[in-house]
């Protein structure tokens, strides 16, 4: 028995021994090192550095689901075609969008290159009757995939900017409030081309000049002439002071197609951290804009002027409840006594998830009865025979 013991007391040692050696002779390789993404907040929350690189990158965007009813072939209405009779009947207008944005940022030895893209993805059905009885079409209000539009593509290298944008007309003075149809009384066409060049003095002054290309225009000058039909460009100039209490903004436009000019003048107040104010007056000249070669039969839309007759105004404002919930209005007028109201509320049920509820009405005052299918941001979108409309709309929006 003491030999047996012996020997197993020999062997486990040894096998002790030569554990302990294999478990010496075991080496854990060092994790290699990696570069992590690191935070940017030289341009804003929401950046960071592109690893390997200087440039500061942010990717954001908006989820967005529409719900609209209102008048047939108004602004807000569908109408779609009876699958038994063939009839066409009113129905809901739906749209889903996706959109992504882009900002980059970095400094240089000219002064700070960024860059902003925005595309967007729709889908959903018709906001308009198609035709008539005699049309295969007439009624027929599908959901389809409508497309991919790149709404800006632009490079900033200190204060020139060249590429996709929307008019310096629109952007350097302002939108027309904040509801979701601002344009029942329209104050310029958007999507463009441009090289422009902004200045900052850095004392609340600032100017804009924008040299544009301009869009749209059917072959057939149905749809108004937007792009420049020659080498000379429109040209779009602005001035703006802004204080602490809001800001006094103008803007003029000369169309190279019609040699027309426009213009916008614009009063911004802050009255206190729950109310903000605007008040937007516009007037353009419009001797060459009566050519019906080109333009609505009821006279005129260039790209700027897409008021009715000379002048138009715009006013509205927002009243914050608190911090969730807010109340915005516009009212415009023109000086063809077409009349827009629309107001909504807007509700953040979670930070970066607003519901809004807008309704919306149009009196279309001396308009021409064919002059009702828009620009691309509406005109009245009234039926022809109608004299006024009314709609309402119910955003879904997560912004990220």
């Amino acid at each position: 028995m003491n030999i047996k013991s012996l020997l197993l007391g020999s062997a486990a040692a040894l096998i002790a021994v030569s554990g302990a050696r294999a478990a010496d002779a075991v080496t854990v390789a060092e994790p290699e090192p990696a570069e992590y993404v690191k935070i940017c907040d030289v341009y804003g929350s929401g950046y960071f550095y592109i690893p390997g690189t200087e440039t500061c990158l942010r990717i954001g965007g908006y989820v967005r689901y529409d719900i609209g009813v209102g008048d047939v072939g108004s602004f807000d209405g569908a109408t779609s075609r009876d699958v038994e009779d063939g009839d066409s009947n009113d129905t809901f207008y739906k749209n889903a969008r996706f959109t992504l944005k882009t900002w980059t940022g970095q400094e240089t030895e000219l002064g700070t290159l960024k860059t902003y893209t925005e595309t967007r993805w729709n889908f959903g059905n018709r906001n308009a009757d198609l035709g008539d009885p005699g049309n295969d079409d007439f009624g027929v209000n599908p959901a389809f995939n409508k497309g991919t539009s790149l709404n800006f593509a632009w490079i900033q290298l200190g204060g020139l900017r060249v590429g996709k944008d929307e008019s310096a007309f629109n952007t350097f003075i302002g939108y027309a409030g904040n509801v979701i149809q601002d344009t029942l009384v329209p104050y310029g066409d958007f999507d463009t081309n441009v090289v422009q060049y902004y200045f900052d003095a850095g004392n609340g002054f600032s100017a804009v000049i924008s040299l544009e290309e301009g869009a749209g225009g059917g072959t057939d000058g149905s749809y108004g002439v937007g792009t420049i039909d020659s080498y000379v460009p429109h040209v779009v100039g602005g001035v703006k002071w802004t204080q602490g209490w809001g800001a006094i903004t103008g803007v003029i436009a000369y169309d190279s197609n019609y040699e027309e000019v426009a213009g916008k003048v614009r009063l911004d107040v802050t009255v206190n951290d729950a109310i903000s104010l605007f008040i937007m007056g516009g007037y353009g000249s419009d001797d060459n804009l009566s050519d019906p070669n080109y333009t609505f039969a009821a006279g005129g839309r260039g790209f700027y002027k897409q008021w009715d007759e000379n002048w138009a105004v715009w006013g509205g404002g927002t009243y914050k409840f608190n911090e969730k919930t807010s109340f915005n209005a516009q009212i415009s007028y023109d000086e063809g006594e077409n009349l827009g109201i629309a107001a909504n509320i807007a509700y953040d049920i979670v930070p970066g998830f607003t519901v809004t509820a807008e309704v919306d009405y149009v009196n279309a005052g001396s308009i021409n009865e064919a002059d009702t299918r828009g620009t691309n941001h509406n005109w009245t979108g009234i039926s022809a025979g109608e004299d006024d409309a009314i709609g309402g709309l119910l955003r879904f929006q997560r912004s990220f």
